[in-house]
């Protein structure tokens, strides 16, 4: 094995993270219009990291016909050759990893690592996915970039999380699917989010590709009770560390706020720790500790949210 430890013996570390150019630099684009110098308006297709930097200037860009949706289209489960346009996306972007030739998003190595200790987590987008749709491409993720030694860890780390809530030994098969299950898939512009998440807090027309900064609270929210619940049912009385990354200022400052006037209000004995991704200039992100002090041994160039 590659260096199992006893994890269940310390504090419990769980992730939430955004995926686009976050974990992988996808392929998907969005579909603008913008405003050239004689005033007409061209279609100009845009990578996720582009359109944070430009999703409010709607003097110079705008969706096609002024339908969001229509801007969105390829980040939704449209697809009609049997596969989500996520897991398409999720394995073309993969492929250059794999060969050596680039890699992945800041938080690439962190989520890897997440899944090897069998940490749980959420995926949190502004994609408009079903939560099976990411699930599958999570999936991929495991059987395509962890190597034998890291699924054989995975699986013995997650045999010991069951231990200790007295769960009984199942199969391999059945041991990664529990677990699989018990972590948050929000694609918080889909139909099911905005019926299962936003519905319940009257939010239900805040989830938008556009403007994903208050969907993404409630998903916050939604994975923190959950893992929070999972531990006092439990009985677990250990540190607890929660982590969001995402490359998007907007939504760092929105988590940010959810957490400090809150978060931190309602389980002041959780750290919460957020990594901002947004500066392409540096490579491992930059740390923001916003409650508690776990002792992470951490270096300055690793990611923050790495224990």
């Amino acid at each position: 094995m590659t260096g199992q430890r006893d994890i269940t013996s310390g504090s419990f570390k769980y992730y939430i993270f955004d995926w686009d150019d976050n974990v992988l630099h996808m392929p998907t684009k969005i579909v603008l219009e913008k405003r050239s110098e004689d005033g007409t308006w061209n279609p100009q297709p845009m990578t996720t990291s582009m359109f944070a930097l430009i999703r409010h200037d709607t003097e110079n860009f705008r969706p096609p016909g002024g339908d969001w949706e229509r801007a969105f289209a390829n980040f939704r489960d449209l697809h009609k050759q049997g596969e989500s346009a996520f897991l398409i996306d999720t394995r073309e972007a993969l492929e250059p990893i794999l060969d050596g030739h680039k890699k992945g998003a800041p938080s690439f190595r962190i989520f890897r690592k997440a899944l090897v200790e069998g940490r749980l987590f959420a995926i949190v987008t502004a994609r408009g996915h079903k939560p099976e749709s990411i699930r599958m491409a999570v999936e991929y993720f495991i059987d395509n970039v962890l190597s034998e030694d890291e699924r054989i860890e995975m699986l013995a780390n997650l045999r010991a999380f069951r231990a200790v809530f007295e769960e009984k030994d199942v199969s391999d098969e059945e041991t990664l699917n529990a677990y699989l299950a018990l972590n948050r898939y929000h694609g918080i512009s889909s139909p099911e989010f905005k019926e299962k998440i936003l519905s319940q807090h009257g939010s239900a027309g805040s989830g938008s590709a556009e403007k994903p900064e208050a969907a993404k609270q409630h998903a916050i929210k939604d994975f923190v009770d959950h893992v929070l619940d999972i531990a006092h049912r439990g009985g677990l009385d250990r540190k607890i560390s929660i982590g969001f990354s995402d490359d998007d200022i907007r939504n760092l400052e929105a988590a940010r706020d959810l957490i400090e006037q809150r978060l931190a209000k309602e389980y002041p004995h959780v750290s919460f720790i957020i990594y901002d991704t947004s500066d392409p200039d540096l490579a491992a992100g930059q740390r923001i500790v916003l409650q508690g002090q776990l002792d992470l041994g951490l270096e300055v160039e690793r990611n923050p949210l790495e224990g």
